[in-house]
C-alpha cells in the first residue's frame, strides 16, 4: 500500500512549487505521489476543499468507521470550500494551534502551504499533472490526473525522528488520502 504513493525519481528530482519557501529543506524532504483515473478538473474541486473544518482528510470507508462521525470527511464537492485564495489559513492536525496559510494557488494545478512549528518552517506543495506527462510511475491511462505532493521541513531537531517515525506516518496518511480520493470519485 505504501509503495503505492511513492514519487517516481524524476517527480522527486523536479523542483517544484514552494520549494523556495524552506530553501535548506535538504534536511528532510517527503515526496509523495499517486495517481487517479481522473482527469485533473474532477480531482482540483477535491484538493481546494481538503483540511481540518473544511472537507476533512480523504479515509475510505473502512477506515473513517473508526473515526467518530462528526470528525469524517465529506464525500461530495462542497460549494462554501471551493473558493481558497493566498493568505487564507487552514487549522492543521498537528495542534490545537497549528495551521496551515496558503502561500500560492494556481488554479487546477497547485496549492502551496506554509507554516512555522516552533522554529521549524514548512512548505506544503500539491500539484495535480496530467498522469500521461507526469514521469508517474503508475500511470493508468488517459485522463488519469498524477497527484504529487512535497513536505519540506527545516531546521529539524531530531532528523531521525522525522525520517523515520514521521516519514512513515507521512507515507501511511497520503496512502490513506490516495484511497479515499479515488473511493470518492468512484474510480
Amino acid at each position: 500500500m505504501l509503495s503505492s504513493v511513492r514519487a517516481s525519481a524524476a517527480e522527486a528530482a523536479a523542483p517544484r512549487p514552494g520549494d523556495d519557501l524552506v530553501p535548506d529543506a535538504r534536511v528532510v524532504v517527503m515526496d509523495r505521489g499517486f495517481t487517479v483515473d481522473a482527469p485533473p478538473e474532477a480531482v482540483w474541486p477535491w484538493i481546494v476543499q481538503f483540511g481540518k473544518r473544511r472537507a476533512g482528510w480523504y479515509f475510505p470507508r473502512r477506515v473513517e468507521r473508526w473515526i467518530p462521525r462528526s470528525r469524517r470527511a465529506i464525500r461530495c464537492i462542497d460549494p462554501r470550500w471551493q473558493l481558497l485564495a493566498v493568505g487564507d489559513v487552514i487549522p492543521d492536525y498537528g495542534g490545537r494551534d497549528a495551521t496551515f496559510t496558503v502561500d500560492r494557488i494556481e488554479a487546477q494545478t497547485s496549492i502551496v502551504y506554509r507554516s512555522q512549528r516552533g522554529r521549524t518552517e514548512i512548505s506544503w506543495d500539491m500539484s495535480l499533472h496530467d498522469a500521461s506527462s507526469a514521469g508517474a510511475i503508475d500511470t493508468e491511462g488517459v485522463g488519469a490526473t498524477r497527484v504529487h505532493l512535497r513536505l519540506r521541513l527545516a531546521p529539524v531537531r531530531r532528523r531521525w525522528l522525522a525520517e523515520s517515525v514521521g516519514d512513515a506516518f507521512d507515507a501511511l496518511t497520503i496512502a490513506g488520502m490516495a484511497a479515499g480520493l479515488r473511493e470518492r470519485l468512484g474510480v
